[in-house]
């Protein structure tokens, strides 16, 4: 059984470790969805023009939903993942924050993102915080990018560079709850990333569990994850299409 101090402290430690990587980041990890980010907004029972994107990290979700013509406010902890968002973004409002304590006043805000963080949160501080920053009938929407265990070579390939930190959250025998808000609904979209071989690893390098990881370590399970990638007819040569299931939870502010 492991000792819950050093779970704690790993997780710490995972949940700090993107900003060295911040340019990585921004340039390797996949964005989100049309589909995802309009059902996650239909959730509310108000007009969604103002939204905030909470631990908004580089901006992959925030330039979604600026896209999507929504007014968006970035909140972010980190000063390098936020420097990078607001080089990308210039336009977008970009505020130092954390979620158990967001920088924006009482009932600010129609839709409250979180993509690809919300398993990093202390979740009841959190989820007061963003039911007060929200309007009533507003929305709160997470959502996680996954490899698409449906299909065999990325299954292989998943197992052997696989982090199961935020996967509990779609389990629906244990359904998310937060007080203030209604009954959280799912759904999953299936989306694609384009990468290479030397991409989709880069990709890889910028998860957690694989930043926090000794080089010895780090460089094994990458070279192993490269040999069997070359092995794989459908990653080629060239560039492919890697198939990604975004899952997204909904729940309305009461």
């Amino acid at each position: 059984m492991s000792d819950p101090g050093t779970d704690a402290e790993l997780h710490a430690r995972r949940a700090s470790s993107f900003g060295d990587q911040a340019g990585a980041y921004a340039r390797h990890r996949p964005d989100y969805p049309r589909a995802a980010l309009e059902w996650g907004m239909a959730g509310a029972s108000r007009p969604v023009r103002d939204v905030l994107d909470l631990a908004a990290g580089t901006g992959k979700l925030t330039e979604g939903l600026t896209d999507l013509g929504r007014s968006v406010t970035a909140v972010e902890p980190d000063a390098d993942m936020l420097a990078e968002l607001s080089r990308l973004l210039p336009d977008v409002p970009a505020l130092t924050g954390k979620a158990e304590d967001i920088p924006l006043p009482d009932e600010s805000a129609d839709a409250v993102f979180v993509g690809q963080a919300l398993h990093w949160f202390d979740l009841e501080a959190a989820f007061a915080e963003i039911r007060r920053v929200l309007r009533p009938g507003g929305a709160v929407v997470a959502l996680w990018n996954h490899d698409d265990e449906s299909v065999p070579w990325v299954l292989e390939f998943s197992r052997l560079i696989r982090t199961g930190v935020s996967r509990g959250f779609a389990d629906p025998d244990r359904p998310l709850r937060a007080d203030g808000f209604g009954r959280f609904s799912h759904e999953l979209f299936t989306h694609t990333h384009r990468r290479t071989v030397d991409s989709l690893l880069a990709t890889v390098a910028t998860h957690s569990h694989l930043l926090v990881a000794s080089a010895e370590d780090r460089d094994r399970r990458l070279a192993q994850a490269r040999k069997y990638l070359e092995s794989v007819p459908q990653a080629g040569t060239g560039e492919f299409d890697y198939p990604l299931v975004t899952t997204v939870l909904r729940a309305r502010r009461s």
